[in-house]
């Protein structure tokens, strides 16, 4: 039995995706204007945003900061004044940065864990508050792979998404039992803006295209959690239930960390 109601007519849904304008996001609205769904696309910098979807019909263009409440929330009444609902929020943005212990600093923590938690948390909420009063939807959160255990060069970055994976499993219980659909995204690596500047070997990297696919057949599955591509992530899945001397070991092996 699916953990949430399976997406079947992808040309009745209006989808918000907050994180749109490059990478997975753009790729991910691409592919469902292409499938005929009314796509809202947010992200900080409106002219990138202008520029990949100016010219495309069906496109609703919100321009926000994903930490500051008041504009995620005025983009929220926007969509609902053009469209009348919202049937998928997809919360997608985030900031990332290779960090090692010797290089960890204050601007770097602030820094993602304002982004990766605070405002993911403050969409999400108010995409839940939103779903509960109009008794349908679907919040779906991107965290990522790095969440599942300790890794690398993602001291700050694996953290925070850590964090979600957890807060998305817990809103999933608060949620469910409402009809409210939740997921958390899992990916693997994506060649994307954020990934670009990494210095060491990413197995398994595919294309943002394939990624969009990817979430897009996890919510027709109906599925929880959606992750990718699952020749690397039951990998790490495996690594998750090893005792710390095993998965220490072959983790630095493995990264040559």
């Amino acid at each position: 039995m699916p953990l949430n109601p399976p997406i079947t007519d992808w040309s009745k849904q209006r989808v918000w995706i907050i994180g749109a304008s490059t990478g997975i996001g753009k790729a991910l609205a691409d592919d469902l204007l292409s499938r005929g769904a009314r796509v809202a696309v947010s992200a900080r910098r409106a002219h990138v945003l202008d520029e990949a979807f100016g010219a495309k019909e069906n496109a609703l263009r919100l321009p926000l900061d994903m930490t500051d409440s008041a504009s995620v929330a005025s983009a929220l009444e926007m969509i609902h004044a053009n469209w009348g609902g919202v049937d998928l929020g997809i919360v997608m943005a985030g900031a990332y940065r290779a960090i090692r212990a010797w290089e960890l600093d204050d601007a770097a923590i602030k820094d993602m864990m304002q982004t990766n938690v605070y405002g993911a948390m403050n969409a999400s909420a108010l995409l839940s508050k939103y779903f509960l009063k109009q008794g349908t939807g679907h919040v779906s959160i991107v965290s990522s792979v790095a969440g599942y255990r300790g890794l690398p060069k993602a001291l700050v970055y694996g953290p925070s998404k850590a964090a979600m994976i957890n807060f998305a499993e817990t809103l999933y219980l608060d949620l469910s039992e409402k009809g409210i659909g939740v997921s958390v995204v899992n990916p693997g690596f994506v060649r994307t803006p954020l990934t670009a500047g990494n210095d060491f070997n990413m197995p398994h990297l595919i294309e943002p295209e394939e990624a969009a696919r990817q979430m897009i057949a996890g919510y027709e599955r109906g599925d929880f959690e959606i992750h990718f591509p699952r020749a690397f992530t039951r990998q790490l899945k495996f690594m998750r239930i090893l005792p710390y001397r095993w998965y220490f070991r072959l983790i630095k092996k493995s990264t040559g960390l």
